[in-house]
């Protein structure tokens, strides 16, 4: 893929996930009604979009990363062992720093 489809790729992922944390904010930003019975559900909602917007900011600054590691050139490498990133992983997340096994010993790290 050439460098101007992963940005375009990326963009469109980007503008994806803006539009989607636009909404995520929108709908938390609706005052429940103290007299629901239903304000249980409600703040149970809250709870997930607010744990869906958080993961969607990490998303477009994981995105807005790959992008800034696209103008530098060094898009496609891993940045702990510089390794090329593996087509595929790439295909399915363009946004991700890690090799596959870079990806793995830091998973192991973190579940530890």
């Amino acid at each position: 893929m050439k460098n101007e489809e992963i940005e375009n790729k990326l963009k469109t992922m980007k503008a994806d996930l803006q539009r989607r944390l636009s909404a995520i904010e929108a709908d938390l930003g609706t005052v429940l009604d103290p007299d629901s019975e239903d304000r249980i559900t409600q703040i149970e909602n809250d709870q997930v979009l607010a744990e869906m917007g958080r993961e969607a900011g990490e998303q477009i600054a994981s995105i807005d990363a790959a992008l800034e590691r696209l103008k530098r050139g060094s898009f496609g490498r891993c940045v702990r062992c510089l390794a090329p990133i593996d087509l595929s992983r790439l295909d399915a997340v363009p946004y991700t720093p890690y090799c596959v096994t870079c990806a793995r010993l830091l998973d192991e790290r973190l579940s530890s």
